[in-house]
């Protein structure tokens, strides 16, 4: 068993889910068990290790790799401790047929033990860069709010690039799509079911809303399309109405997740929603849904730093993917930032979770290379 593996499996095997998921004081609940434990071992190792205090009782890890000499650029790897829930089987880590099985393996400790390994590896290693600093930043709550990258963006840490870990088959991502949730209700007025003639449908007015969100919306935006993130999205996830069959219900609210891409706000959307419905003679009472906007992004590929990754990663373009991240957070914050680790997106959340050891020790050599062409 490689350090790498060995350091995913003791991940693994220390739950971290998300409070948000949870019942209160769940004993799976929260990110401190990995934190301290990442502490630890990177102390071990040599580096400066902090916390930020970010929500009641969680906080993010900072732990640093100062060069001998004076500073002249920051690298921020960024993975999240963070996990969705399952039962505690999940949380006993399986090796079967080169891969690594449990909650967490690929969204996101594959890169999290990827990463701290790579910065063990490096910090003792002859050729560890002479002037570049390496932080490593495990950060909070990704899977619910993204709490942990707003906290690190507000602080004013600065780099000059950060990696955010996330599963992207040790491809290097520049580009993903953010999510904005709405809430729309409309407003009827109450009758009798005998009498309908005498109130006004709310859920038939929204049915006819949704009608034109699934169609002519989805249509207006698959019209735009990004070179490396395609079109943008719309879902209505949620419908509630009415409060039983003999009332013609005067309320009725839908959910909907709009995909956005580079470039779309909070304030664009709303406009060209609330145009379409006005040209449709439909109205509704627009609301922002509590979680803030999910942003998207899009970094300069062709940033130095950038073209040094991609290089060592053995790429010549960059990739995007449909998801969002933590990195949107940060570059928004000014720290321009690609998307990279191991393990495919498509096992993500899933109930069986696993990760290929192979791509787990690739993503490790190669974060080790590309600080080994650092000054």
């Amino acid at each position: 068993m490689s350090r790498t593996e060995k350091l995913l499996a003791e991940l693994i095997a220390l739950p971290s889910v998300n409070g948000a998921f949870l019942p209160p004081r769940h004993p799976f609940a929260g990110e401190h068990r990995v934190a301290d434990f990442l502490a630890a071992t990177a102390a071990q190792a040599g580096l400066e290790i902090e916390f930020q205090n970010v929500l009641p009782g969680r906080r993010n890890l900072i732990a640093r790799l100062r060069p001998k000499n004076k500073i002249t650029q920051t690298i921020l790897l960024a993975p999240h401790l963070d996990t969705v829930g399952a039962d505690e089987t999940k949380f006993i880590p399986r090796r079967k047929n080169g891969r690594l099985y449990g909650r967490g393996a690929c969204d996101t400790k594959g890169s999290v033990a990827a990463m701290l390994a790579a910065v063990r590896e490096i910090a003792k290693s002859k050729s560890r860069p002479q002037t570049t600093e390496i932080i490593f930043a495990g950060l909070i709550d990704e899977e619910h709010a993204q709490a942990g990258s707003r906290a690190l963006a507000a602080s004013g840490l600065k780099a000059d690039l950060a990696i955010v870990g996330e599963p992207t088959n040790c491809s290097v991502v520049t580009a993903h799509k953010g999510s904005l949730w709405l809430n729309l209700e409309t407003r009827g007025l109450a009758a009798h079911g005998a009498t309908p003639h005498l109130g006004k449908n709310a859920v038939h007015e929204m049915a006819c809303i949704v009608d034109v969100l699934e169609t002519d919306y989805a249509a207006q935006l698959r019209r735009r399309k990004h070179k490396l993130l395609g079109v943008g999205t719309v879902n209505v996830g949620k419908i509630s109405g009415g409060t039983q069959p003999n009332i013609v219900p005067d309320a009725c609210v839908i959910e909907i997740d709009r995909r956005t891409l580079p470039g779309e706000t909070e304030k664009f959307v709303l406009a060209e929603m609330r145009a379409l419905l006005a040209a449709k003679k439909l109205s509704a009472n627009f609301s922002s849904a509590k979680l803030a906007p999910a942003l998207p992004m899009e970094t300069d590929f062709k940033l130095p730093l950038v073209q040094k990754f991609l290089r060592n990663a053995g790429q010549t373009r960059p990739t995007g993917v449909d998801y969002f991240c933590d990195a949107a957070i940060l570059s928004a914050a000014g720290v321009p930032s690609v998307v990279f680790g191991p393990g495919d997106i498509a096992q993500a959340h899933t109930a069986d979770e696993w990760i290929s050891l192979a791509q787990l020790e690739r993503a490790k050599d190669l974060l080790v290379r590309f600080f080994q062409s650092l000054p």
